[in-house]
Parts: structure tokens; sequence; C-alpha cells
């Protein structure tokens, strides 16, 4: 009987949880949030603190209000305590309540293993590219390699820069999307240059 009742729990809580929209932000959340109550703000400053911003998009501040109200009305997080400084707005933070944290789970596990199809904007105007001229094609493909090259320059500076304020050495783990980050810019970087020579 117990079992039964656990059975429909779980249905029910797949049917529920196949209406939420996933989104890299929405996952984040639920990941932070699991067992570190924050606050909105809090929370915001946390993703950029760790460079998470660079693969969560946090620029737009109410992006974060927004999704973490969302998910409480699905019952993935809760408020635990609201508290006032003096001169202060409230401040409420949040946890990942076990549903929650579940479903971020289902989403991080789903999202490593099966590719998904998605729209960068570079693919994208690269199979409209004859409608450039050849000159003006040669001239928006090289600025965008000298501004990859810089970036990535960037990218490394920033990354020895962290390495040598940071207190303990990161671990593989803290490190999977910075590396993947870099190996994408570097595949970028050689696939624009050997374009470039065949059409210069």
């Amino acid at each position: 009987m117990a079992r039964a009742a656990s059975d429909d729990q779980h249905t029910a809580d797949g049917a529920q949880d196949s209406a939420v929209r996933r989104s890299p932000l929405a996952m984040a959340v639920l990941v932070l949030l699991t067992g570190h109550p924050q606050h909105p703000y809090g929370l915001r400053q946390r993703i950029r603190e760790w460079q998470k911003d660079q693969v969560v998009n946090v620029t737009q501040p109410n992006a974060i209000y927004q999704t973490m109200s969302r998910l409480e009305r699905h019952g993935l997080i809760e408020a635990v305590e609201t508290s006032r400084e003096e001169r202060r707005p409230e401040r409420t933070l949040y946890l990942t309540t076990d549903r929650g944290r579940r479903l971020s789970r289902r989403w991080v596990r789903d999202l490593l293993s099966t590719p998904v199809d998605e729209y960068p904007s570079f693919p994208a105007a690269l199979s409209f590219a004859s409608a450039l001229p050849h000159d003006e094609l040669v001239a928006a493909l090289s600025d965008r390699l000298a501004a990859a090259e810089h970036n990535l320059a960037a990218f490394d500076a920033a990354t020895s820069a962290g390495f040598a304020a940071a207190e303990h050495p990161p671990v593989l783990l803290d490190l999977a999307d910075h590396e993947y980050r870099r190996a994408m810019a570097e595949a970028e970087l050689t696939w624009l240059r050997g374009f470039l020579d065949r059409v210069s």
C-alpha cells in the first residue's frame, strides 16, 4: 500500500516537473540553493563570483527574481527565512525542496548525456554569408578572428589570475565548464584561420 502511494506521488511529481521550463539559470538556482539558503541578490552575486555568469545569463538582475518566483510557484524552492536589516528592504532566503533537488539532478544528467539542438548566432550568420560581397565577408571574418584571439588571451590571463588568487587549487569538476569553453574557443580559432586562408 505504501509503495503504491509512493508510486502515485512519483507519477504526480513527474507530471508537475514536465510543466517546468528548463533553463540554465533555473538549473543553476536549484543546484546552488541545495543546502545553501540564499536570497536572490546574494545568489546572483555568488554566480558572478564563481564566474558561472560565463555560462548562465544573469546580465539582467530581474531574471533571477523571475526565475526564483517561477520555481517557487512550482514547489521546487521554498522560503525558509525572512529578515529585515535597519533601513533595508526585507530579504527572504530560499532553499531547494527535495523535489527540486531531484529535478535539478535529472536536468544536469540529461544535459550532460544527451546532445541538444542549439541555435547560436555565428553558424546562423555563416549560413547566410553569401549575402555579403567577398571583401566584406573576409573583413568581417578577419575582425572576428582578431576578437577571438583577444578574447582567448584575456580568458587565459583571467584564469591565471584566478588560480594565483585562490586559497586552494580548484578541483577538476569545478574547471569542467572552463576547460570546455577554452577548447571551443581554440577550435573556433583553428577553423577561422583555415577558412580565411581558403576564402581570402
